[in-house]
């Protein structure tokens, strides 16, 4: 187990992160791994996190398990499936900076015209869950999930224009992401990544990633629909922005 409290000083604030966004505070999570990179290497780092995640699926299911849209998940999972395998081929060919700076442009750009578009005095009306973009949009949250970790910012893409009441977006988002992280593990695995310390590691991070779970939930049941949305477009330009600024910095 690591214990340098340095890391730990990155590691507790980067779960409790991680914990908000499980509780349905979409976007934060991808703030996480740059924190701990900062005392770790950004593989290690992942793979200390997956684990946390799944501990973390456990509370967010959980609390979501009546509250989801069950088309949504199979006709992303679809896609997210093919997109997980492609990002495990191509872990080596495929640049992170490239995937976060594109992630990041595209993440910034729907939010904001989203927010034009809805404070318009004759609103449109919700898209609905069509096979051909959830299927796109489920490869593109599959694949940046298993290369660059930012798989939060396509599924928001996909499902906030469906504008589904606030507990089902966020149960979407619980069960999917959830089916996700397990499927992520093999590949994990046959890279080599679970080590003992890393497991033993995730392992004390274990009790800080329930209760900021369980935090989230209940934060977010406190917020109405409509400022719920308006907080998730705020923090998937902020996520935007950060993903830009580290695909930009890693190439200059």
């Amino acid at each position: 187990m690591i214990t340098d409290p340095l890391f730990y000083a990155a590691a507790v604030p980067a779960v409790i992160l991680l914990g908000l966004a499980k509780g349905g505070f979409s976007g934060l999570g991808a703030l996480s791994l740059p924190l701990m990179a900062l005392v770790v290497s950004p593989v290690q780092a992942a793979a200390i996190t997956l684990p946390i995640l799944i501990v973390q699926d456990v509370v967010s299911v959980w609390a979501y398990r009546h509250t989801w849209d069950r088309r949504n998940v199979v006709i992303m999972l679809l896609g997210a499936i093919s997109g997980i395998v492609t990002g495990y081929l191509l872990a080596a060919q495929v640049s992170d900076a490239a995937v976060k700076l594109a992630v990041g442009v595209i993440s910034v750009a729907f939010a904001v015209r989203r927010m034009i578009v809805e404070r318009r005095a004759t609103p449109p009306k919700p898209a609905p869950a069509d096979v051909p973009r959830g299927i796109f949009w489920g490869w593109v949250t599959g694949f940046t999930s298993m290369v660059a970790h930012a798989g939060g910012p396509p599924f928001q893409i996909y499902v906030m224009p469906q504008r589904l009441p606030r507990d089902i977006f966020v149960g979407t988002g619980a069960i999917l992401f959830a089916l996700i992280n397990w499927i992520k593990v093999p590949p994990y695995l046959a890279l080599g990544q679970f080590t003992a310390e890393n497991m033993t590691t995730a392992g004390a991070l274990f009790p800080v990633a329930i209760a900021s779970t369980w935090a989230g939930v209940l934060l977010v049941r406190r917020v109405s629909g409509q400022a719920f949305y308006t907080a998730v477009y705020v923090l998937l330009i902020l996520v935007g922005a950060k993903l830009i600024y580290d695909g930009a910095l890693a190439y200059l």
